[in-house]
């Protein structure tokens, strides 16, 4: 059995929650997907999601929780969506607390305020996607080995890096469970 952590300090947390417990499920998997607010559940997870959410305030959260240092520790992979793209990065446009799992620079707010969301057909993994935009951030650059999944006007809006994947976008707040699925795939390949 593999236990799927959604990171549940601020932010989506219920989407994500739903949406994984759901993907699970359609997958027929052994998996249990539980709420982390501390260091010590943390631990007891094989794959962290971070969800959409005030990037600066969640990681100042896992500073203070030592969740930040149980990811990087234990090498946990992590899905970021929104938000959690942004917290992944190894540097961004505004000072904050990163985690820094993935060799990107990513612009907060990149396709512009609340006001400017909206919702697009992607190309990902080989498919269409419907992504909801909210204040999303972008990815400016990649590092080497950083695989870039999909692009939307010419800014890079997913990557993998290893068992890491990051997102510009809130798949949760569809319908589609492909890119869960993906994540726990990809999860269940890394904690073999």
């Amino acid at each position: 059995m593999i236990r799927i952590g959604i990171l549940a300090l601020q932010g989506d947390v219920s989407e994500h929650l739903e949406m994984t417990r759901r993907t699970v499920e359609e997958m027929g998997i052994d998996a249990e997907v539980v709420r982390v607010r501390t260091a010590e559940e943390a631990s007891t997870v094989d794959a962290i999601i971070i969800s959409g959410g005030e990037s600066t305030v969640i990681g100042r959260l896992m500073e203070e929780t030592g969740i930040k240092d149980v990811i990087i520790r234990e090498k946990k992979p992590v899905m970021g969506t929104c938000a959690g793209m942004v917290l992944l990065a190894d540097e961004t446009d505004y000072e904050q607390p990163l985690l820094g799992l993935i060799d990107m620079k990513v612009k907060r707010n990149a396709f512009g305020r609340q006001r400017d969301s909206f919702e697009d057909e992607i190309d990902i993994l080989g498919r269409k996607f419907h992504g909801i935009f909210i204040r999303a951030p972008a990815v400016l650059e990649v590092g080497e080995g950083v695989e870039v999944l999909s692009e939307l006007d010419d800014m890079i809006i997913a990557v993998k890096d290893g068992c890491n994947l990051a997102l510009a976008f809130h798949p949760e707040l569809g319908e589609d469970t492909g890119l869960h699925e993906y994540f726990i795939k990809e999860v269940l390949n890394c904690v073999e």
